[in-house]
């Protein structure tokens, strides 16, 4: 097995899993030492593996050796009195299969327990995005950065002060009450947001789409659902969002890995099963008088779903939840995202009179999305030169080769559209 085989299948979906598994046994001060075991784990795995194969239960394997990797570094800290008395027999049984995954009354899931502890209000929000995303769902620095609209810089000292706050005043994560449970439960649904994200418009240079962090982020959201902590609306909301999004997921790629736009797609390679378990969580998160930015992203998903064509999508309707998006969740995302709808419905002045005499943060004219925008709609209303100076600036900013690609192709000749 090659490193690049062991990140797509195992460090993914083990990385998070292990550091949660083991921070619970030893606590969230000895974070940072759990992270370490897990990464020293893997590369022990990469060694061993390509040379003996597989073993037959290789998260059973990772587990054990990053459990005696961890406990050694502890012993070697501490000595072993102090971490054996604080573990009382929790360190002394067997590692080999992990501890158990089922809690009476609490989250049926070590990862997303940890979550809600990485989520404490009691750190910023930026910082607990950043621990949530590194920590748990295997993210670099520079995907943080990207994700979160920030420099690797701020990411680095987000992380810093997140981990100092766990190491001071660690939480037990057997006994977070609902009331701490509700008041992060806002933050751990953004980051299964982020996460979801991340797969579906990968930041990675070389992987235009993860499908198994799109997959990750649904299980997780999932249990939260299906739990009476996060049995909300909301949750259904973003569950919906999730399933419609991941049900065209085939269909945004070309046979050699390039991403598509929506209008070039063969919805006949749609999921329409996935589009009809997605409709059915919109529909349950219509209970009640909760209308969430997840409410309107969904609502977005589902007109592109339904329609039978591009050109016959409802672009009157995905304006309105463009609308209520930004009333839900005001940003200049939103704003320019209902530019490009409104541009759909309307025509391309129409939609640049939604951003004309508007100046947007630097966070967003910064990036590749702003100056991509930009030079579509000038482009279409025969602006050839301020086009292609934003053109210019949206291929220099572009994050990896695939969506360079796509610019290429989308911003080539944009006065015929």
């Amino acid at each position: 097995m090659t490193l690049p085989e062991l990140s797509k299948h195992f460090f993914r979906h083990e990385y998070g899993r292990l550091v949660a598994s083991l921070s619970r046994r030893v606590g969230l001060q000895h974070l940072e030492a759990a992270e370490d075991a897990v990464q020293c784990a893997l590369m022990k795995a990469v060694e061993a593996w390509t040379t003996t194969g597989k073993p037959s239960n290789p998260s059973a394997w990772l587990y054990r050796v990053a459990y005696n990797e961890l406990l050694g570094e502890l012993r070697r800290r501490t000595g072993r009195r102090r971490i054996l008395e604080r573990s009382a027999g929790e360190l002394t049984g067997d590692p080999a299969e992990g501890p158990s995954a089922s809690f009476a009354g609490e989250m049926q899931d070590d990862l997303l327990r940890m979550l809600f502890a990485c989520c404490d209000d009691a750190i910023p929000e930026e910082s607990q995005m950043a621990l949530a995303l590194k920590t748990l769902c295997g993210f670099s620095s520079q995907e943080i950065a990207y994700r979160l609209f920030t420099s690797e810089a701020n990411v680095y000292k987000r992380l810093s002060r997140a981990r100092s706050r766990l190491r001071k005043n660690p939480p037990l994560l057997d006994e977070l009450t609902g009331d701490e449970y509700s008041a992060r439960l806002p933050a751990v649904k953004k980051t299964l947001y982020l996460l979801f994200t991340e797969g579906y418009l990968s930041s990675h240079a070389r992987m235009a789409t993860r499908r198994e962090l799109c997959e990750e982020a649904i299980r997780l959201t999932s249990i939260l659902a299906n739990h009476p902590v996060g049995e909300t609306p909301e949750t259904f909301a973003l569950l919906a969002l999730m399933h419609l999004h991941l049900a065209r997921m085939t269909a945004r790629q070309d046979h050699t890995g390039g991403l598509l736009l929506l209008e070039e797609q063969d919805r006949t390679l749609w999921d329409h099963h996935g589009i009809h378990i997605g409709l059915k969580w919109l529909e349950r998160s219509a209970q009640g008088d909760v209308f969430s930015r997840y409410h309107a992203e969904a609502g977005i998903a589902a007109e592109h779903c339904l329609a039978p064509s591009f050109q016959e999508t409802r672009w009157g309707k995905v304006v309105e939840c463009y609308e209520l998006l930004e009333q839900a969740a005001p940003s200049a995302l939103h704003r320019m995202n209902r530019a490009v709808a409104v541009a759909e419905w309307q025509g391309p002045a129409s939609g640049l009179s939604i951003l004309d005499d508007f100046v947007p943060p630097t966070w967003l004219a910064g990036s590749y999305l702003w100056a991509a925008v930009l030079a579509d709609l000038h482009g279409r209303c025969g602006n050839a030169q301020v086009a292609q100076s934003y053109r210019d600036k949206a291929l220099e900013a572009a994050p990896t080769p695939a969506v360079r690609e796509l610019l290429e192709r989308r911003l080539a000749d944009t006065s015929t559209r």
